[in-house]
């Protein structure tokens, strides 16, 4: 199946996924279109075995995303029942988001506002240059943001950051972003790419299926009420049970590089 267009670019690097924002001169404003493609790149790099990590990033070196695209929102958002159906495509994309098992990577250059902020937080990690800024413009164009996006917000940075961040709509610089936990870390540009690579290829070299228990078991200690012990104790059993203990343990005792198969 396809899944480059336009705006969404999705490929293939060995086992590195990226999907790429490209849509510059509105500085990644995402589209509904283009919440319709990320959710098809999600869902399809989800079932892909070669895929062990995603990287999300926005082309034109001013934008990670900038949120929705506010030109839309006069036909397509212009009262609650147009609203219905633009949050129903987001609600989709989400759970496609949150539903992917496998790290995801938020590389982060320029703005990340709104939308960008939403998600970058639903990604497992946030690397970012040291000159990028972040918003949540919500209270300054009196829309409301949904539970999950909040409460991804509120686990990240806390509940009195979280309202600073909503009630005033102001944006906060990197270094603010990094104290408080919105931003895992900070680099220069020209060191961007090489510190998410660098990560990526330490995930994506690492054995799977204990990559994937990690994830699954770290989403269950932050929400009680999915919290699902007999699943997690599954999955610890497959990893024991699965080739690629094995071939750790050889690999260690040989002193050697382990080639894991996620099986």
């Amino acid at each position: 199946m396809k899944l480059n267009t336009e705006k969404i670019i999705a490929r293939k690097d060995g086992k590195i996924g990226w999907m790429i924002i490209n849509n510059p001169e509105k500085r990644n404003a995402i589209s509904f279109s283009m919440r319709e493609a990320m959710t098809q790149v999600f869902n399809e790099y989800n079932k892909d075995p070669e895929v062990r990590v995603l990287i999300i990033r926005g082309s034109g070196g001013k934008a990670f995303i900038s949120g929705a695209d506010i030109s839309e929102f006069k036909d397509i958002r212009s009262n609650y029942d147009a609203e219905e159906k633009y949050a129903k495509a987001t609600e989709i994309m989400t759970k496609a988001m949150n539903a992917f098992k496998k790290p995801i990577l938020a590389m982060i250059e320029g703005y990340c506002v709104g939308g960008g902020v939403a998600t970058a937080i639903a990604c497992d990690m946030r690397i970012a240059t040291k000159d990028t800024k972040y918003g949540i413009p919500a209270a300054k164009l009196g829309l409301a943001y949904g539970f999950d996006n909040l409460r991804q917000l509120v686990e990240l940075v806390g509940p009195s950051n979280a309202k600073r961040i909503l009630f005033t709509g102001d944006l906060i610089d990197a270094d603010d972003a990094h104290r408080i936990g919105l931003v895992d870390e900070l680099c220069a540009l020209d060191e961007l790419e090489d510190m998410v690579l660098s990560i990526a290829d330490k995930i994506s070299a690492n054995a799977p299926l204990t990559v994937l228990a990690s994830k699954e078991t770290v989403k269950h200690v932050l929400r009680p009420e999915i919290r699902d012990h007999q699943k997690l104790k599954e999955m610890a059993k497959i990893c024991f049970d699965s080739d690629d203990y094995r071939e750790g343990r050889e690999a260690f005792m040989e002193k050697r590089k382990p080639e894991f198969k996620g099986r």
